[in-house]
């Protein structure tokens, strides 16, 4: 009998540390350094990001014109305050930013449904 249960405490330790081991490398670091520069989107409106020593600088033009934000790096997006709320800025493709002009795109940002920015 105890050849058995000894073998039972192999068979568990295994799995959990093969889970362990592929946890750990699965999901690469965000790093918004990739989003740095300029992503146009439809009509002359745009998204720029620069690295500031705060977090980073974003300028977003609509068709008011452009207007600057303090944002930061959480998680795997950046988030910013515009007009009382928190708003978040994720890599979607052209279809995920519900615009039509950008639906052919796959390397965009958008911060919300209607709102998006691409680039190639």
């Amino acid at each position: 009998m105890a050849g058995c249960h000894q073998q039972g405490k192999e068979s568990s330790a295994q799995p959990a540390a093969a889970a362990s081991a592929s946890s750990a490398s699965e999901v690469p670091e965000f790093n918004a350094d990739q989003w740095l520069g300029r992503w146009n989107g439809p009509e002359g409106t745009y998204l720029s990001i620069a690295k500031s020593e705060a977090g980073y600088r974003l300028e977003i033009a609509d068709l008011d014109g452009p207007k600057r934000y303090s944002s930061q790096s959480v998680d795997d997006h950046l988030v910013f305050e515009r007009d009382g709320r928190t708003e978040s800025i994720r890599a979607t493709s052209g279809d995920q930013t519900g615009m039509k002009w950008l639906q052919d795109q796959s390397n965009c940002l958008t911060i919300k449904p209607g709102e998006g920015y691409c680039r190639d």
